[in-house]
């Protein structure tokens, strides 16, 4: 589905302090949310939980993409006080019915060991089968417990071998056909531009937007 761009005005809604708890301890991640919000609403301030010096505990995986930000991001605001951002995403192959999916994360011990076994179970799988798609649910909770959800997907192939350097996770291995790139070959700016995150906030802040 061809999605609208532009979101780069924004408002900050009265009712949302511009603090907020960004509820993830991958720094990666982190840097790249923020990066999508200094585009999409500027004068958001997030914050993670380390920064605060605070420590959230996160309640178990749930088994689907919306429990997971909506548990993550509740948990955030319960500890801090402040309102709470998360998001769950994963790497949905059609080839594996799916998989990985919400379990993503959890597929490897770490990057390089999920991609790998990513590999090793497509690498009888040709090309034109390997389609896929990262998923992403955005969950934003405010202390009085309203809450407002956005969902963006990024359909794309998974090569044969890693390519890139840039980004993180499953990035090396997940090709966008119109950029012609990896998504660890393109530049911060281009990712953000495509990403299953970036359109997840964009569908957050226009609900919040038409809430208000």
């Amino acid at each position: 589905m061809k999605r609208k761009r532009g979101h780069n005005n924004v408002r900050n809604p009265p009712h949302i302090e511009e603090k907020i708890v960004l509820a993830t301890g991958n720094p990666g991640k982190a840097q790249e949310i923020r990066n999508i919000f200094s585009i999409l609403a500027p004068r958001w301030d997030l914050v993670t939980p380390a920064e605060l010096g605070i420590e959230i505990p996160y309640p178990p995986e749930q088994e689907d993409y919306a429990a997971n930000a909506s548990a993550k991001a509740l948990a955030a605001t319960e500890v801090s006080g402040l309102p709470g951002l998360a998001e769950d995403s994963g790497l949905e192959v059609d080839a594996l019915d799916g998989r990985p999916g919400v379990h993503s994360a959890r597929y490897g011990s770490d990057d390089a060991d999920r991609i790998q076994k990513l590999l090793k179970e497509l690498a009888s799988t040709a090309r034109r089968f390997r389609t896929a798609r990262f998923r992403c649910l955005a969950v934003l909770v405010l202390p009085n417990g309203k809450s407002w959800t956005g969902e963006g997907i990024w359909e794309g192939v998974i090569t044969t071998e890693p390519r890139g350097e840039h980004g993180f996770g499953y990035d090396p291995v997940f090709f966008d056909p119109l950029l012609g790139k990896t998504a660890a070959e393109m530049t911060s700016e281009e990712k953000n531009a495509r990403s299953h995150r970036t359109r997840a906030f964009a569908d957050l802040l226009g609900k919040i937007n038409t809430d208000v």
